[in-house]
């Protein structure tokens, strides 16, 4: 079965019996038109009916944009994953004479903020959702930003609800009923923790568990020992970590608390780290598959600013669960 066409400017313009540029004008609110409003509710309504999406980056670029997309990288533990993908729409997009923008992610996300004023870029695109005074400028802005985990991307469907269902149904089979969500403590994370946490939330809804209990755990592990003590007296039997460092530093919780794992506190990560399989016990985690990761978001990412492919890869395979001795 062939690949539906993606409904195109002159499709509209056919539909609403109006010309092209007609079009562009409506859609793009370009000023200083003389276009009836009845002219422009019919242009709006053919759009609609067909699911025309104007291409982000002629619609931005004839708002005066830069022609360039800003590439955000978070300070998130995947390997050399994040710039891969930046590597690959960056040649992607080059082919359409458009520019990528790589910005590490600071503390402040002040790069970010002064990259959208300096740069005013057609779109910001990262893998993860952006946070704090770099969303806020984006937003300000309104710059459309692109992520992965974007319901927008249906190549990829929703990164944190196919997460969050793999992992509770892992500790629902162990029979587990009572969860606990451990944030990072870095208050940059929080937003990623926020998403995983989404995810879960929805898994365990479908499986009627009650809500799961949330903290922060110290990065250096200073107040572990105290939160895995008030989760187990609570009833929580298992934990979901928001990324595999903080699964180790809830497994030393577990440790200093002279608690063991999985007896009194099952514990699971993501990212499946090297650290991962040497930790004591092992840690049960998801792994991302790197190669089906970069080619289903550079092809989302590419459909979405307006450049859609013929080939849309498939994203069912983006993870896997690797079950060790943790869980």
């Amino acid at each position: 079965m062939g690949v539906k066409a993606r409904p195109t400017k002159a499709d509209v313009a056919r539909l609403a019996n109006v010309s092209t540029a007609t079009v562009t004008y409506v859609l793009n609110d370009v000023s200083g038109q003389t276009i009836s409003a009845q002219t422009r509710a019919a242009v709006r309504a053919a759009a609609e009916q067909l699911g025309y999406r104007p291409n982000l980056a002629a619609r931005n670029l004839a708002r005066g944009g830069s022609g360039v997309v800003l590439y955000v990288v978070p300070r998130i533990a995947l390997g050399e994953l994040l710039l891969e993908v930046g590597s690959r729409l960056t040649t992607a997009l080059a082919r359409h004479g458009v520019v990528l923008s790589l910005q590490f992610e600071t503390d402040d996300g002040r790069n970010v903020v002064d990259a959208v004023a300096d740069l005013n870029p057609i779109a910001v695109t990262s893998v993860f959702p952006l946070g704090g005074p770099a969303l806020a400028a984006v937003t300000a802005a309104g710059v459309p930003q692109i992520h992965l985990g974007s319901a927008r991307l249906h190549a990829m469907g929703a990164l944190h609800t196919l997460i969050g269902a793999m992992r509770v149904d892992h500790l629902v089979a162990r029979g587990h009923r009572q969860l606990a969500f451990a944030y990072s403590d870095v208050a940059t994370l929080r937003p990623l923790g926020d998403y995983w946490l989404a995810g879960l939330t929805e898994a365990a809804a479908a499986h009627d568990l009650p809500p799961l209990a949330t903290a922060a755990v110290a990065t250096d592990g200073t107040d572990a020992a105290d939160v895995v003590r008030r989760w187990t007296d609570a009833g929580v039997t298992a934990v979901c970590a928001q990324s595999d460092e903080v699964a180790l530093v809830v497994l030393h919780g577990i440790r200093t608390a002279g608690l063991r794992c999985p007896e009194d506190l099952a514990v699971m990560g993501v990212d499946a780290t090297a650290l991962g399989a040497v930790s004591a016990p092992p840690l049960t985690s998801v792994a991302f598959d790197a190669a089906t990761i970069v080619d289903v978001s550079v092809a989302a990412m590419m459909t979405e600013l307006g450049y859609p492919s013929v080939h849309e890869p498939n994203g069912a395979d983006v993870a896997r669960l690797i079950v060790r001795a943790s869980t």
